[in-house]
């Protein structure tokens, strides 16, 4: 999908682009971390015969984070899973409606498990003072990524209804990757 909304390419279609991009990286750097922090938790594990105390704490929090951007992006692309069985079967105008009605519930999905839950979980465990034992980080903070999440993904919604690419069957997908 192109990053761009419109035919000219605006300062606002160039910032979503850059936050969109930066986005990518931050997801792609917090997984190379992710790795090298396992690969140095087995290697201190089995070759120096002691585990690091922060190495499993940080590789939990680490994929939690990545797992929820990379699930973001992924909803962006439309890359995710779904049937599409059922609308395949209706006729185009119904296709449309069924897709925007599907884009709403994910935003009002997103809004209030994501945003409104998370929101609630970040206020509750920083106003506890909840640290992790083993590097002594506020939970608060690690749990900011569900909100987060949450708001990229109305954003990302947002977008689709925009855009008019409110859903992407298999075979539309299939004709973009060949």
């Amino acid at each position: 999908m192109s990053y761009r909304l419109g035919n000219e390419p605006t300062p606002s279609n160039r910032i979503w682009a850059a936050f969109v991009i930066g986005l990518q990286w931050l997801t792609i750097v917090l997984f190379a971390l992710l790795t090298l922090d396992v690969l140095w938790g087995v290697v201190s594990r089995y070759v120096v015969g002691s585990q690091s105390r922060w190495t499993e704490e940080f590789a939990i929090y680490a994929l939690v984070w990545v797992s929820l951007l990379g699930a973001t992006l992924m909803f962006r692309e439309r890359g995710h899973l779904g049937v599409d069985y059922f609308v395949g079967k209706l006729d185009p105008a119904a296709r449309r409606l069924s897709a925007v009605i599907a884009e709403v519930a994910i935003m009002v999905f997103a809004a209030f498990v994501l945003v409104y839950g998370g929101g609630k979980l970040v206020i509750e465990t920083l106003r506890s003072g909840q640290v992790t034992p083993a590097m002594g980080w506020k939970v608060g903070y690690i749990n900011v990524v569900v909100p987060l999440s949450g708001l990229f993904i109305i954003a990302f919604s947002i977008e689709h209804l925009i855009s008019g690419r409110t859903t992407a069957s298999a075979d539309e997908i299939g004709k973009e990757i060949l």
